[in-house]
């Protein structure tokens, strides 16, 4: 079961303010449709509605990085989205109590499954992970619209 940590959009005078999204799960894990759903809430408040392209990806990305974390981490974890103040990009931090390091696999089109890391890493801009002394987080920033560009292309 996901509890939410923090749920907050900015208001109207804090436009500069990025919005964010905190869960937490016990033993028991999470469920992929709940924080599937809370990526499609805060995108949507973002201006990037559940249809468009951006809010489907990175709604991959962040159910594939939670199933990692629950698959193969025993114990607690925590998820973390954080978009930025112009709605380009979008922060995905996931906690799991394990200190290996998330491998990719080899590519193999006869296997179900095992796919996931690949894909994440060919939608986000970057994916690192921290080792923490109580397991490790992974972070992928994925870019949700490209970034306004001054001046007139001719």
């Amino acid at each position: 079961m996901v509890t939410p940590l923090e749920d907050r959009a900015s208001d109207e005078k804090e436009s500069a303010a990025p919005l964010r999204y905190s869960a937490a799960w016990g033993t028991a894990g999470a469920s992929i449709a709940e924080v599937r759903a809370a990526v499609r809430a805060l995108l949507a408040r973002a201006g990037h509605g559940p249809g468009q392209l951006p809010s489907q990806d990175a709604q991959l990305v962040v159910s594939e990085l939670v199933t990692n974390a629950l698959r193969h981490a025993p114990g607690p974890g925590g998820l973390a989205l954080e978009v930025t103040p112009d709605a380009a990009l979008l922060r995905v931090t996931v906690s799991d109590s394990s200190p290996r390091q998330p491998e990719p696999r080899a590519p193999d089109v006869r296997r179900v499954g095992g796919h996931g890391l690949r894909l994440v890493a060919q939608l986000c801009d970057q994916v690192h992970t921290i080792t923490r002394g109580t397991g490790k987080q992974v972070v992928a920033h994925l870019r949700l619209c490209e970034p306004a560009h001054q001046g007139l292309s001719v």
